[in-house]
């Protein structure tokens, strides 16, 4: 797949950038190398591969699940203007 100068124009139209017009053959050579090793990655038989959620067969290392903190919410909550069933009462903003 060739990639022409108009396209290179239209892609950066659609980015938002400006590029110079002495820039653009550069660009287009790029882009179309690109493509090339795209295609030549299509061309490969993935058929019998399993998906990957992540390049690395890492597991992460959890630590136990304990409580660590003593419960502060009463202490917390005793110098609130208003509380309701262990939650913050606020003013409404919104009508």
């Amino acid at each position: 797949m060739s990639i022409e100068d108009s396209d290179i124009k239209k892609i950066a139209h659609l980015a938002r950038i400006s590029i110079a017009e002495e820039d653009i053959p550069g660009y287009a050579t790029e882009l179309t190398n690109i493509m090339a090793w795209v295609e030549q990655m299509n061309a490969v038989d993935t058929d019998h591969i399993e998906p990957m959620a992540h390049p690395l067969h890492a597991v992460q290392r959890l630590r136990d699940d304990v409580v660590s903190e003593p419960d502060l919410r009463e202490a917390a909550q005793a110098i609130a203007p208003e509380t309701e069933a262990g939650l913050y009462l606020v003013p409404k903003v919104i009508e």
